[in-house]
């Protein structure tokens, strides 16, 4: 182990951590965020008073509709826990899919059982697979840790358009920070300009049916169409094992296994082409996340984390081979010498500055305010 190496007092996250922080009783700047992150979602009493507020808003503008807000959902532990919370909740979503094209048949078994059995309607846009495959190989070739941001910007740009065109103004967000802690700006960065980047230096295909998301985007949704994005799981008490039970149980939902595993393709990003290529392990946050609310012990966390994250290896070869690659050509992939966001134009730079604008839409909830601490804390 490097002499340089160090490790927070409270939760797991590291050095491996590009910009980690650590106070002078060794706890790392993401404990502090989380701190932030509770006082300004609180449980408890407070909590139930603001989710009450939220709720009756969403209910009071989607009640002459069909539907008074849109989930994502992936058939994954939190997107499913979200659906099934926004139902009990007395919520009338819509549930929307998108399929690009690495869904496994569990997560297709487990979109269906949670629609059927909630009575929820579900949309599933498609997008292209020889344009989405094209977008995935060239964020390979660019090597950087970034190469799974294409279905996360497609997640997003897809609900949006989707909200946009049925007039449904609340789309709720399935990401709790109790539970992912928040994912480090120098381990995944994501924004429409660098989607188009990439794209124009390694691809070879237009993103015609790809719902990018640029800040023209992003601004029309927000400020013209008036579309609110709310991460309802940070208003309820969320135990990730308690939640796979009751779905199990009450549902006949089945968990995958693993964080986002649902998917083929995340699966193979997330437990092999991350810790080889790049040395990072998105356990970490998680877990982190997990024993700052008493999920886990931080020494269970230390012994799973000296475990290299196990992968299989028919997955790498299924991957390869739907990528449409050979074996010798990813190989080439693995031993590019690796970049960053930096390394490409993207709206990072705009970002910075217009740090106070981003400031006061995250105080008052055009944007998640956890946006503006991973690009200013």
């Amino acid at each position: 182990m490097s002499k340089n190496y160090k490790i927070c007092n409270k939760c797991v996250c590291d050095t491996t951590i590009p910009g980690i922080l650590f106070d002078i009783d060794g706890i790392c700047n993401f404990c502090e965020i989380h701190e932030q992150m509770e006082r300004q979602y609180p449980l408890g009493r407070a909590g139930k008073e603001r989710l009450e507020v939220i709720l009756q808003k969403i209910k009071k503008k989607g009640k002459e509709k069909e539907y008074d807000c849109i989930v994502g959902v992936s058939g994954g532990t939190d997107s499913s826990y979200l659906l099934y919370t926004a139902v009990n909740l007395g919520l009338r979503p819509l549930a929307v899919h998108y399929d690009n094209g690495w869904n496994s048949s569990l997560a297709v078994t487990n979109i269906k059982i949670l629609t059927e059995k909630l009575g929820v309607d579900l949309y599933t846009y498609v997008n292209d697979w020889e344009e989405f495959k094209d977008l995935q190989i060239s964020f390979l070739k660019a090597s950087t840790s970034d190469a799974e941001i294409p279905t996360d910007v497609g997640i997003h740009g897809c609900l949006l358009r989707i909200a946009s065109k049925m007039r449904i103004k609340y789309v709720l967000n399935g990401h709790s920070f109790r539970n992912e802690s928040m994912m480090p700006i120098g381990w995944t960065y994501m924004d429409g300009k660098y989607i188009k980047s990439i794209q124009k230096l390694f691809g070879s295909k237009k993103l015609d049916t790809f719902p990018n998301v640029t800040i023209l985007d992003y601004l029309y949704y927000s400020l013209i169409r008036r579309i609110e994005v709310i991460p309802i799981l940070n208003y309820v008490i969320y135990d990730k094992t308690e939640a796979i039970k009751v779905m199990e149980k009450e549902l006949g939902w089945v968990y995958s296994g693993g964080h986002h595993h649902e998917s083929y393709y995340t699966h193979f990003f997330q437990s092999y082409l991350l810790p080889t290529k790049f040395n990072i392990d998105k356990r970490i946050p998680e877990l982190s996340g997990f024993i700052r609310t008493g999920q886990i012990s931080r020494q269970e966390s230390l012994k799973i984390l000296n475990e290299s994250y196990p992968y299989e290896p028919e997955l790498i070869n299924y991957t390869i081979s739907k990528l449409g690659i050979t074996k010798e050509a990813f190989e080439q992939i693995l031993k590019k010498p690796t970049k960053t966001f930096k390394d490409y134009p993207t709206y990072y730079n705009l970002i910075k500055i217009f740090r106070f604008p981003i400031w006061l839409a995250a105080k008052i909830g055009i944007i998640p305010y956890v946006l503006y601490q991973k690009f200013f804390t």
